[in-house]
């Protein structure tokens, strides 16, 4: 195995994102709320607070695009972009009660798939 790309460790970051983000979408979606029929998108969070979370999202988009390009990370990164892909596909075509489901698989796909490829890096050094 080659020497893995040096953009594979900013994984650590990005794995803390995705825990962020499930906590987050257990706040805005969570059960409570479904089970009391308020519609998340009137408490949604503010405009920075969105900006900030959009660029979030876009910079971990870019930063597995990136990692396509480094072969000891190919796989890895393309299966985290196909879940990203199938995750919003999903979201996008079900009610609001499956949202939170499909979230939460989602991100915990993604964090395993981060994880073991960070693990893989690191014993290659």
């Amino acid at each position: 195995m080659s020497a893995p790309s040096t953009l594979v460790f900013l994984a650590p970051v990005f794995i803390a994102f995705e825990i962020v983000q499930l906590v987050a979408a257990e706040k805005l979606l969570g059960v409570k709320k479904i089970r009391s029929g308020i519609d998340p998108r009137q408490t949604a969070p503010g405009e920075a607070a969105s900006a900030l979370w959009v660029f979030a999202i876009l910079t971990q988009g870019l930063w597995t695009l990136a990692l396509l390009g480094d072969s000891s990370t190919r796989v890895h990164a393309a299966c985290i972009l196909l879940i990203w892909l199938t995750g919003f596909t999903l979201r996008g075509n079900c009610s609001l009660r499956w949202v939170l489901v499909i979230l939460t698989v989602e991100g915990a796909l993604r964090l395993g798939l981060m994880t073991a490829m960070f693990g893989s890096a690191w014993r290659a050094l």
